[in-house]
C-alpha cells in the first residue's frame, strides 16, 4: 500500500529508498570493516589515512571530519604517530596549531586499504554498465554534497 504524507510524497518510495541506502551502507561498512581489521587497524584509524591522502589538517579539522571530539582526535593521532603512519606537522600560518601528515608508511598503507577496498567492491559494482556506474557516482556524490576525487 502506498501512503503520502502530507505534503504528498510517496513514504513507500521514501522506505524503499532508506532501505536500499542503508543496506548498501552496512555491505560497504562490513569491507572496510574488514579490511581495516586485516591491517590491525581501527575503522577510525582507517578514516584518518583515507582523509589524510588529500589534505593536511589541522586537528581540529580533522575532529570534525571524524565528528569526534579534539581530545580524542589527539589520542588517536598520537597512536598512529606512535604506529608510524602519520606525523605531526607545525602549521605555518599558526604556530600554535598542529598539522597531521600521512607518511611514507602511513600513504602506502592509505594506497593499499583503498586497492583492497575497491577489489572487493568490484563485483558489486560491475553488476552495472559503466553509464549506471557514473550515473551511481552522481547520485551519491549529491547525497553526499562533496564530488568524489577522480
Amino acid at each position: 500500500m502506498t501512503r503520502r504524507t502530507i505534503d504528498g510524497a510517496n513514504t513507500a518510495n521514501d522506505e524503499r529508498l532508506q532501505d536500499a541506502l542503508v543496506r548498501t551502507s552496512y555491505a560497504v561498512v562490513n569491507i572496510v570493516s574488514k579490511v581495516a581489521a586485516q591491517h590491525e587497524l581501527s575503522l577510525t584509524l582507517l578514516r584518518v589515512l583515507g582523509i589524510l591522502r588529500d589534505r593536511t589538517p589541522a586537528m581540529s579539522e580533522l575532529a570534525e571530519y571524524l565528528g569526534i571530539d579534539r581530545s580524542s582526535a589527539t589520542g588517536l593521532v598520537d597512536r598512529a604517530v606512535a604506529r608510524g603512519f602519520v606525523r605531526k606537522i607545525s602549521d605555518e600560518q599558526d604556530r600554535r596549531s598542529i598539522r597531521v601528515a600521512p607518511t611514507d608508511q602511513g600513504q602506502i598503507l592509505a594506497k593499499s586499504c583503498s586497492e583492497e577496498v575497491r577489489l572487493e567492491l568490484e563485483p558489486r559494482i560491475a553488476r552495472l554498465s559503466p553509464a549506471r556506474q557514473d550515473q551511481l557516482a552522481r547520485l551519491l556524490e549529491a547525497l553526499d554534497g562533496v564530488p568524489a576525487s577522480e
